[in-house]
Order: C-alpha cells, then structure tokens, then sequence
C-alpha cells in the first residue's frame, strides 16, 4: 500500500459527562479503587491497571513468589486468579486449603509484594478445567446447574461460606482484593449473578468491583457488574479444519466493537459470528463503566485436535489494539502458566466437553511458562505496560478515535490499521501492522494528519515506510519538563526522574527512521547524531543509544533513543527511590530490598541506566548458591519401541479424541534420562521432540505431559521432588500423517517431510539457573 495524502483522523471529544457509578462509590467503596464511566481510579487518579491470571493450585508453592516477581517485572500491576473448587473439595465436606492450594497465603502473598487481587470465584469457571471447576459429586447433583434453583444455591453457598472463612479477613475497603469475578461465560441468567454477589457479600467476599465476563452477548445485570471483554488471536475451540477465524482475524483490527462472540463458542449453542467495526458502534461497551479486559490472549492453550501458536508479536498487536481502541483495563489469561495438580482434573472429551486437553500441561505459552521460564511475549508486552504506567494517567480519559479511512473487512490487508487517542489538546498515535499467518506488506508513504480541537498536526516531515511487523505508539503534542515536543516517530517506553529533571524514552521503530518535532527548538547530542531536517525537526541515528537535549526557550528535556534492536532487552522496574531502566537479556526482577535479581546459569550481563551519566554502566552481581549454574546435554537412552499408532483415537463432535493411558503404554517409544548431580539453581529439563503426545514419568508415574506442536517442552524438575536415584523416562507416542490434527505450519511440514508416523527425541538438556544478586554499592 502507499499513501498518497495524509492519512487523516479528527478528534472526537468523549459522548457523555464523566460520571461515577454506584458500583465502588456509593456501594462496596474502597480506599484506592474506584470507577468512572470512562477509566479507572488508583488513589484518587486515573490510571490503566494491568492485570495478568496465574493460577495458584497450578503453580508449586514454593515457586510463587518468584512467579509473582517476574510478573511485576513484566509491568502486571494486578494479579487475577481462578478459585477452582474442584481443586480444593474433590469430595463434598473434605476440603483442602493447605500447600499450593492455600489462597489466603497467595492473596496475601499478593498484597506483600504490592500486588492489587481480582478472585475468580465462580462457582464455575472453566479455565480448561473438569466441569468448568465444579466438583464431581456438584456436577452430578440433581440440581439446575449455574441458576437461582434453590438446591444449587445450597451447594454454592456451602462453598462461599468456606471461601469466606479463608478469604473474608483479606477483603474490605482497605484490602488488596480490588475485584470479584462472579461465574464466567454466563449468558443469560442476569439474576443468578446478582444472586451471587449477594451470596458471596453475605460471606465476606466483597470488593468495590463485581465483574463478569460480558462476552458472547450476555445478558448482564445492569449497574451490577463491570462488563469484562476479551480477544484472542487464535484458539483451541474451533475445529481442526476450520481456517483462521473472522473473530480472532478483528483482535489485528482497531476497533470500538469489546464484544467477541468467538470466546466459548463451542460451548454455547449460538457461537454467532464475527463483525468488523465500520466507527457505526459506541466507542465503550457500556454507558456507567470503561472498557475492561480480563482475557487477552498471553498464549493459548492446546487442545489435541488443535495446537495454535502464535508469536510474541502476535500477542503484542492484540493487546496493543485494545489499548488504541481506549482500554481502560489490559487483562491477560494467561500471563504465567503452570501445571494441573493432579490427574483427572483437565478438561476433556470424556467429561463432556468437545475438547481433549493434556493432562497435566497448562503451559498455555504464556509470557512466564509452566517451568517458570520467559516466552518472547514477556518483553514486548512489557515495554506496553512501562508505557502505561509512564502515561496511563493522561492516557486513561482519552477517547479513542478511528480514523477517516477504515479497513473495508477482516481481509483487507492495504489500509493502514490506526487509530488515535486524544484530549483535543493532544494525542497518541497507534499503528499496527503485524497479524498471523498472512503477513502484511510494508505501507508505504504514510504521513498522519491529526485533527484536534484548535489544529491539525500533520507528520512526520515525509512519508514514511511501516514495515511488516510494526507496532508503534508516538506522541502528539506530549508536554514534559516544560518542553512541549511536538510529534515523534519513535514509541516512548518510560519516563526517568519525572519530577526534577524527566528523561524521555523512546525505542525505535524498526526500519522507520526516529524524527522529532518540537517547534523553536534546539536539539544537541555529544555523538553528534542529530541533524536538522526541517526548522524544529530533528532525525536522530538510533543505532545506538543517544541521549539528546532538547532546547525549547529557558526549559530542557532529556531524551533517550534507544535502537529497535535492544528493545527485547529493556526492563523498567519500580524500584523504592523511583524507576530503573536495565537491559538484559536473562530474567530480572526486584527482591524485597530492591535489589535486581536475575535467573542465568552463567554469569549475566545487566546493565543499569545511570541517569547523571548519560549511560549504561554494568551491573555487579553475585551468585547466591556456592557457584554457577550449568547446561548439560543429556543422552537419552532408548529402551523401548511401541505398536504403529493408529490414525484415530476416535473423537467427539467432529474433534479427534487424545490417546488414553493405555494407548500412550501401547504405542509410546521409550527413552530413560541419566540425570546428573544437580548443579546450584532451578534445574529446567528442556525437550527438543517430535511426535503427537509426550509424557515424563517417574517410576513408571506420568508426571508430566504435552501435545506437540513444534516448540521445546520445559519442565521444571523442582516440583516433580524426585527422590535420590528415581527412573525418569520419556515417552512419545508417534503422530500417524492422517490424524485429524490442526498444527502449527512448520510442525505440520514436518510432519510431511516423513514417510509414515513422525517420533524423534531430537534433544535433552538439563539447565540449571541459579539466581544472582546485585552487590550493594561499594561493594
């Protein structure tokens, strides 16, 4: 595509007065939470909270904390959770809160490391779960499952009173616990939620925010609940045959349509269709509250018949276009996976549903995996989040604006995907140009034309190239340290030292050359990187860091323009005397006394930005444990060949159906694993593999499973505990070339590059990550 003209949008100013609800203002308030209709508030200012689920029961207890370090690493501001009762009450009246299944320890776990909680307490809740989450003995109660029947409401409130009793000291005004999720994927049953949330109040359960998931067309009670929407670029509910669907094809798309009729859909019985937003619709779901998230897609989990992957630029665009499309809410499911605590709890054809999940494996390729390793995601998301915590403030009551020239459908793959937030004074500019499986061209000769209230602000000073893959966010009129800096082309990803003297922080867009605007101004840099281009516009070289000075009249702004390249490298920590800016590319977080912690076998590079320097400086650290870690090849002996598989396992609604135990002993080839003597650290056992189904078991134990789909598969071996001397095994059951099974396209040429079924262990390593510390200065 090229651009001929300007591509032009004009502020629209917001539809309706601000206002504040009932619900966290007149009702359930609380000292620091409470809503608007446009945006949400943190202490008294509005603010865009970030959320990620992580589940508890599926996370080794003893690796919380960590997990919930590096989700505030990652930018997570509030963690949300699925209280699943199965998992804690397999048999009515026996219930367990202790161990990894303690959530009053999580929850306050939580608020210790200043985490704001939402609870995700059902009673159902699917998450890929048996029942949906209900007990065996409450699934099969002869009772009018998820509505007011009398009979029901006695087993749920049999619930809730113990959840109370756990929970009901964490709640109040005052509290960590900011939100309720009542049910989840209910459609039409308004009163049963309102019932709910009186039940759960009753018990001690309260917060100032009631959600529920408002997705699919529900019917949700009104002023009641916060409606919560989702998007997902892809997912493991539609059939294997099925191509990329309209409803994740609009996640690619700026938008004002929240609904998404495609989450679910397999278990509802009108899944309806996708729509494309032509600007015809509100701009927020719901006149009383701001649009809110509780489900973009940090991954998706894998089903047997379907296994999607999708890349961390993927994950990135969706979750970019809610924030354009003027989020006020970004929540994540999944942000951190784990790993079911024991067999039989995973969502399967055999209970009812269309879908056979794997056993054990939830991995869901979240942002922090099962293992507690970093996907790809984890970065660019959280260069998104430094971004909002930097500019949510201002960000959160602008409205969001479509531009003059929509894409005409979900396959228009030419019109410049864009859209604008803005107060009329100002705004910010969001670009995407990254989707799955159909890549798009690079836009050529893009030039932005802003209409605001007094002006029209037209840049950059040329057409520029949007390269495939570009997702951008640039500044119109942004006011800093008493500069106002007219335009950039480059996405600010923090600010430094806000209050005395700011430093800004741009990163480089990739292939699009980074100019800045600030009218009368000058700009200088040591390097001499910046040139003039137009009277008050500069280009800067950003194939290195550069800090450049910009001069406009008696006031001075620093700006730091770091290149495309090292943007999966950057953090930004919220350390106690203010943010940290550090590069490296191992996993860092802060331990309590704000000191970086970081996760590497061998010594790691990190460093720290020193804002009087100007620079990065190294960082000195030092190992916990009595020496490094290591990285061991493993020689996985075979021991075993099994039976040919078969095509089919058989199926259910048109899904193939997974291999049972006895088929995976059956067909499975064996391996035995040597592992060596543990080196200091975390030791994650990495399995480079082939095939349809793997297991690890533990003499002769399944404890580990996964469905292949051409990734490596980490396993955390702190948790399996294994005893001195245990036999560890593999074993893969070979994916017949006719199975009814959608893979990801490089797994499935794979899978075609062979004659007959596909089986290989292709590699085995152990790694072992102790964790280093930062030395106190002086040291």
């Amino acid at each position: 595509m090229t651009s001929a003209a300007p591509l032009g949008v004009t502020h629209r100013p917001h539809d309706r007065p601000l206002a504040r609800p009932a619900l966290s203002n007149a009702t359930d308030r609380h000292d620091r939470f409470a809503l608007t209709n446009r945006y949400v508030e943190v202490d008294g200012r509005p603010a865009i909270p970030v959320s990620g689920e992580v589940h508890y029961s599926r996370v080794p207890r003893a690796e919380w904390e960590e997990r919930l370090r590096l989700m505030r690493a990652g930018g997570i501001t509030v963690v949300a959770t699925y209280v699943f009762w199965n998992h804690h009450e397999p048999e009515r009246g026996h219930r367990d809160f202790g161990g990894a299944l303690d959530v009053a320890a999580f929850v306050a776990l939580c608020g210790r490391l200043g985490f704001d909680v939402v609870l995700r307490i059902g009673p159902w809740c699917h998450g890929e779960v048996r029942n949906g989450g209900f007990p065996d003995w409450v699934q099969d109660a002869p009772v009018a499952h998820r509505t007011d029947d009398p009979a029901y409401l006695a087993l749920v409130d049999e619930w809730f009173a113990a959840l109370g009793a756990e929970l009901a000291p964490l709640c109040g005004p005052s509290s960590r616990v900011i939100a309720i999720q009542l049910e989840n994927e209910l459609y039409d049953q308004p009163a049963h939620l309102v019932t709910l949330k009186r039940m759960a109040r009753r018990h001690g359960l309260t917060a100032p925010i009631a959600t529920a998931t408002a997705w699919g067309g529900a019917d949700l009670p009104a002023g009641e609940v916060l409606p919560l929407y989702g998007g997902y670029g892809d997912g493991f509910w539609v059939d294997a045959d099925q191509p990329w669907d309209t409803t994740f094809r609009e996640h690619f798309f700026f938008s004002h349509a929240w609904d998404d009729p495609g989450i679910g859909a397999d278990l509802r019985d009108h899944p309806g269709v996708g729509r494309h937003d032509h600007g015809v619709v509100p701009r927020l779901p719901s006149p009383d509250f701001p649009a809110a998230t509780c489900e973009l897609g940090g991954g998706m989990a894998t089903a047997y018949h379907r296994r999607p992957l999708l890349g961390a630029l993927d994950i990135a665009a969706v979750a970019h276009g809610k924030i354009g499309n003027g989020s006020g809410w970004q929540g994540y499911y999944m942000y951190a996976g784990g790993t079911n605590p024991r067999p039989g709890l995973q969502e399967s054809q055999a209970t009812g549903y269309p879908n056979d999940l794997p056993v054990f494996d939830y991995d869901f390729h979240a942002p922090i995996g099962a293992a507690g390793d970093l996907a790809p995601s984890h970065a660019e998301l959280r260069r998104q989040h430094a971004f909002l915590a930097a500019f949510g403030e201002s960000l959160a009551d602008m409205p969001s604006t479509l531009p003059d020239v929509l894409p005409t459908g979900v396959d228009d793959a030419e019109t410049l995907r864009w859209a604008i937030r803005s107060d009329g004074a100002s705004a910010w500019v969001f670009v995407n140009r990254q989707q799955p499986y159909e890549p798009l061209d690079t836009c050529r000769g893009a030039r932005f034309a802003i209409g605001l209230d007094a002006e029209t602000v037209v840049f950059p000073q040329e057409p520029v190239d949007v390269p495939s893959g570009t997702i951008a966010h640039w500044p119109v009129n942004l006011e800093l340290g008493g500069v106002r800096l007219r335009w950039a082309t480059a996405s600010p990803l923090t600010v430094l030292d806000p209050r005395d003297d700011p430093t800004l922080v741009l990163v480089a867009e990739a292939g699009i050359p980074v100019e800045l605007a600030a009218d009368g101004a000058s700009m200088t840099d040591a390097a001499g990187s910046t040139r003039g281009v137009a009277p008050g516009v500069f280009r800067v070289d950003a194939a290195e860091p550069r800090g450049v000075d910009v001069v406009q009249g008696d006031a001075r702004l620093r700006v730091l323009v770091l290149p495309a390249a090292s943007a999966h490298d950057l953090w930004v920590l919220d350390a106690p005397d203010g943010r940290r800016l550090v590069r490296s590319a191992a996993p860092v977080h802060l331990d309590d006394d704000g000191r970086l912690a970081v996760r590497s076998p061998q010594p790691p590079d990190v460093e720290a930005f020193d804002v009087s320097a100007r620079a990065f400086v190294a960082v000195a650290v030092a190992v916990d444990a009595s020496g490094p870690g290591a990285e061991v090849a493993l020689a996985p002996e075979p021991i075993d060949v099994g039976e040919p598989p078969p095509a089919t396992y058989g199926e259910r609604a048109g899904r193939a159906a997974a291999p049972d135990a006895a088929a995976i002993a059956r067909h499975g080839s064996t391996w035995s694993l040597r592992l060596p003597d543990a080196a200091p650290g975390r030791p994650v056992l990495h399995v480079d593999w082939a095939g349809d189904v793997a297991v690890l078991e533990v003499d002769g134990r399944v404890v580990a499973d996964r469905f292949w789909d051409g990734t490596p598969w980490t396993i955390g071996l702190d948790a399996l505990d294994l005893a001195p001397g245990a036999h560890v095994t593999i074993r893969i059951v070979p994916l017949h070339p006719e199975a009814a099974v959608r893979l990801p396209a490089e797994a499935e040429a794979r899978r075609r590059a062979v004659d007959g079924p596909l089986v290989a262990l292709d590699q085995v390593r152990l790694v072992s990550s102790p964790r280093w510390r930062e030395l106190p200065a002086g040291d």
